[in-house]
């Protein structure tokens, strides 16, 4: 299996990163999202990405960085809402956005892990969704039915964040952290995993891995994070 730990972010990423490429982004807002990952390709430089990922964070936390850099030139995405530079960007005509319902682009990405080039889906039937895209019918409890077809997703490149691995690249997701990483994960060439423990082989039950360590091929301990909270909503503090 060799040597997947890398000292940093930066060492993990070199060699991978180019222009123009496509990568796959885990997280779902700020929860499991690649901070060191992110920051690393921010830091690189590296410029016209086209990125899928269920969203692009906050202005200035998370994908937002690189949108403030300018870095990306196309979003895969199901959610903009909370990102002003990303709504910015996008009216300005500045950035091209493909918008896929969530549980497509979900499948979509585990397709093109899968080694599946398109599915069919009733979602977005008779939407804007749909538009360009090719309709079959099929056969349903109450007669045909309309599906479009949607294109499996394959990256060059997958950033992920997990909770702990073994050394071998066996990884365990942290609950609602495992959203959009786990297919994320298959759906590239190569995937890079940071992680908050790396513990020895064999100290993880087998039955508690969320992702076998075959489609890991490089991992950064990123730990410590600071929990980052997108609406920080309190009571009204009590007088006497």
């Amino acid at each position: 299996m060799g040597n997947k730990r890398y000292s940093d972010a930066a060492a993990a990423l070199d060699g991978l990163l180019f222009d123009g490429m496509h990568i796959c982004a885990g997280g779902f807002g700020l929860c499991g999202i690649p901070e060191r990952l992110i920051d690393a390709i921010r830091d690189a430089g590296t410029r016209d990405l086209t990125i899928a990922s269920n969203n692009a964070g906050i202005d200035g936390e998370g994908l937002g960085k690189l949108l403030r850099t300018r870095q990306i030139k196309k979003m895969i995405s199901s959610y903009v809402g909370e990102n002003k530079e990303f709504e910015r960007q996008y009216l300005a005509g500045e950035l091209e956005v493909e918008f896929c319902p969530q549980g497509t682009l979900a499948e979509r990405c585990r397709a093109g892990g899968a080694g599946i080039p398109g599915f069919y889906t009733k979602t977005g039937v008779g939407t804007l969704v749909a538009e360009g895209k090719e309709v079959k019918s099929f056969d349903g409890p109450n007669g045909p039915e309309d599906y479009i077809l949607e294109r499996g997703i394959f990256a060059d490149l997958a950033i992920i964040k997990g909770w702990k691995a073994d050394e071998s690249g066996n990884l365990i997701f942290r609950k609602t952290a495992r959203n959009f990483n786990q297919p994320m994960a298959t759906a590239a060439k190569i995937c890079v995993a940071e992680v908050e423990e790396i513990v020895p082989t064999g100290s993880l039950d087998p039955d508690c891995i969320h992702l076998p360590g075959i489609y890991v091929k490089r991992m950064i301990v990123g730990a410590p994070y600071d929990k980052k909270i997108e609406f920080r909503t309190v009571r009204p503090r009590e007088t006497a």
